[in-house]
């Protein structure tokens, strides 16, 4: 083998930026979530499985159905 060594330069695609991540680190402002709380209720056997298929059909889950429907029931714009 030969003595050569090859240097390879940086990534055309990678840019070279000011590092900010020290700043944003220290900067940074995490948006507050509202703490969860379990809700439980009982409904027929039918309602359920009626609910269920539906959700089944949109691609959507039952507990964010009854989220959005308490939601635009209970909470004022």
């Amino acid at each position: 083998m030969t003595g050569k060594k090859i240097s390879f330069g940086i990534r055309p695609s990678t840019k070279i930026l000011p590092d900010k991540s020290d700043e944003w680190v220290k900067n940074r402002e995490l948006p507050e979530k509202e703490k969860m709380k379990r809700l439980t209720i009982d409904v027929t056997e039918s309602l359920h499985r009626a609910i269920k298929a539906e959700c089944a059909m949109r691609g959507t889950k039952i507990a964010d159905e009854v989220r959005e429907l308490l939601i635009s029931k209970y909470v004022k714009s």
